[in-house]
């Protein structure tokens, strides 16, 4: 079954290697029949967390808030790919995610990190995880970690050599069944 999936990154900085990891998810969930959006924040440049989304009277949030506003709603699950800054999530992205809250409710995470050393970013997704618990979008129990993620991947997201990512392929799967299962009982109802 498709899902509309959008791929969260959550770094604006210059030369980031997380955009190779984003293409690597996209490619990825498009080659398993699903519609995917890339969020990139640099695409979507949004001021420090003022105004929440829903604090805006309708019909006038920045135009590049409604653009976003958009993507969540219409998503199914949401794949968040994390850098780690100092052992903890980006800025960016916790500013991205920090705009929306309801409109994450009941819908599936999946925490895709990086980094250019050994731990490939996990020590911000164990921090991410709990905060995307708190926005309503619990993250499946398995992480994708993309370890020396500049080895790996080429700048299109291709791998370099052996395919990254060792558990991609049943990750995804986790991913598929978490967000079919959630979508299902969405439309059933919700407790709020």
């Amino acid at each position: 079954m498709s899902l509309n999936i959008a791929v969260i990154l959550g770094s604006v900085r210059r030369d980031r290697i997380g955009l190779r990891v984003a293409r690597f998810a996209v490619t990825a969930l498009q080659g398993r029949g699903h519609q995917v959006t890339l969020v990139d924040p640099v695409e979507y440049p949004l001021p420090l967390l003022d105004w929440m989304y829903k604090e805006y009277p309708q019909g006038q949030a920045p135009d590049v808030l409604e653009r976003l506003a958009e993507i969540v709603r219409r998503a199914d699950a949401y794949v968040i790919v994390s850098a780690e800054y100092n052992h903890s999530v980006p800025p960016a992205l916790a500013n991205l995610l920090d705009h929306f809250l309801e409109e994450y409710f009941f819908k599936p995470s999946a925490i895709v990190c990086y980094s250019a050393g050994a731990y490939g970013g996990v020590r911000a997704a164990m921090q991410l995880r709990a905060m995307l618990a708190e926005m309503g979008m619990s993250s499946i129990p398995s992480l994708l970690p993309f370890p020396k993620a500049h080895e790996l991947l080429d700048e299109e997201g291709r791998p370099t050599g052996e395919r990254p990512g060792a558990g991609a392929v049943r990750f995804f799967a986790e991913l598929e069944w978490y967000a079919e299962a959630l979508r299902t009982a969405r439309q059933r109802g919700t407790p709020y």
